[in-house]
């Protein structure tokens, strides 16, 4: 497959094509010639084009008006092009050429390096855009091929998983009298861990959902949300005690579900990181940094060494055990997806049983 930069170059006279195609001769590209503007729209219905060089003074259509319906056309309304002209040299021409969307003017005669040098330059430019829509594609079909083999191996292991859990159940309900400790311990290991696998399916499944969900942006009450999330949780853990300090929160934009799941897991993280706190405290709060909120949620939990900070936002990453507290280790990584996706970032400070203060940031709401 031929994959030479493709040159259009447009000239009524056969000696001017000539000289342009000796000039440019050296370079590793495939010329294309049009001898009048019709030629020329031909030829872009059947190639794509690096660069167009043409030339202004033609019958029938001159350069200007063939300049004119390239850019109104779909295929050809980014294409670069040159106009080379021995007649219309004057300072009103040459603004008329740039003012029709010439990337250069080069008036005749002309020195035949810099021809060379301007075409060089839009060749590269060429290459680069193709290379980087090819980089794009690749990462967008990686991407698609990613969330596809989760979501798919994820429905995949829910048959066998609730298999496991239902036989389970049944040892556990008819059979426990039949076991011995041991036994009894074994079962229980094997509900315990069939239970937390199906936690691991429905997170992996709630993080790859994330990269098909359409972003929803509205105005978004950030104190009213805050608050009816703490009071939620706190309801169900009516046997402890959990001291709240959520300040005023500015409103901000972004997705009203999306936020309130990233709400959800950072609160949900503060107070069971705390648990062994004999008064925990969550602290909320906010302040302006250039064109975002910033919020930040602050505990006196456990805390983590940032020694390990890169592993924080991971999936399946965890910096305490599952013994100490329970978790997939999804939650953070679905909290920094979703955070980007809002143009946002997240972070996070802390030191070892002294505490955490994670931050994320949403474009705020300009008056």
């Amino acid at each position: 497959m031929n994959r030479k930069p493709k040159i259009l170059i447009v000239d009524d006279k056969p000696e001017n094509l000539f000289a342009l195609r000796k000039v440019l001769k050296d370079l590793d590209i495939e010329l294309i010639e049009a001898t009048s503007g019709n030629d020329a729209l031909k030829a872009t219905l059947v190639h794509d084009f690096a660069l167009a060089l043409l030339d202004i003074q033609m019958p029938e259509m001159d350069g200007y008006e063939l300049a004119g319906i390239l850019r109104e056309e779909e295929k050809t309304a980014h294409l670069p092009f040159i106009f080379i002209s021995a007649v219309y040299t004057d300072n009103l021409n040459v603004f008329k050429g740039y003012e029709k969307g010439a990337f250069s003017f080069i008036t005749k005669p002309f020195q035949p390096e810099i021809l060379i040098n301007k075409v060089k330059f839009f060749i590269d430019k060429h290459q680069q855009e193709i290379a980087l829509f090819e980089l794009n594609k690749e990462l967008k079909n990686t991407n698609k091929e990613l969330e596809s083999f989760s979501y798919s191996v994820s429905h995949d292991l829910r048959a066998p998983l609730r298999a496991i859990g239902g036989y389970a159940k049944i040892l556990e309900e008819d059979y426990t009298e039949k076991f011995d400790s041991n036994g009894t311990k074994a079962l229980h290991s094997i509900m315990y861990n069939s239970k937390r696998m199906g936690e691991l399916i429905d997170d992996l499944l709630a993080f790859s959902r994330l990269g098909r969900k359409q972003v929803t942006v509205s105005e978004i009450n950030i104190t009213t949300l805050v608050r009816s999330i703490s009071e939620e949780i706190v309801a169900e853990d009516v046997e402890r005690t959990i001291e709240f300090d959520i300040n005023i929160l500015p409103p901000a934009k972004g997705d009203h579900s999306l936020i309130k799941q990233v709400w959800v897991n950072l609160i949900s993280n503060a107070i069971k990181y705390s648990k062994y706190k004999p008064k925990p405290k969550i602290e909320i709060g906010a302040y302006h940094k250039d064109n975002f909120v910033v919020y930040y949620i602050k505990d006196n939990g456990v805390g983590f060494d940032m020694q390990y900070y890169n592993k924080l936002f991971g999936v399946f990453q965890r910096l305490h055990s599952q013994e100490e507290f329970e978790g997939t280790g999804v939650g953070l990584a679905i909290v920094q997806k979703i955070i980007y996706r809002h143009n946002g970032t997240v972070w996070a400070e802390s030191k070892l049983n002294e505490g955490a203060c994670f931050y994320f940031s949403l474009p705020k709401i300009n008056p």
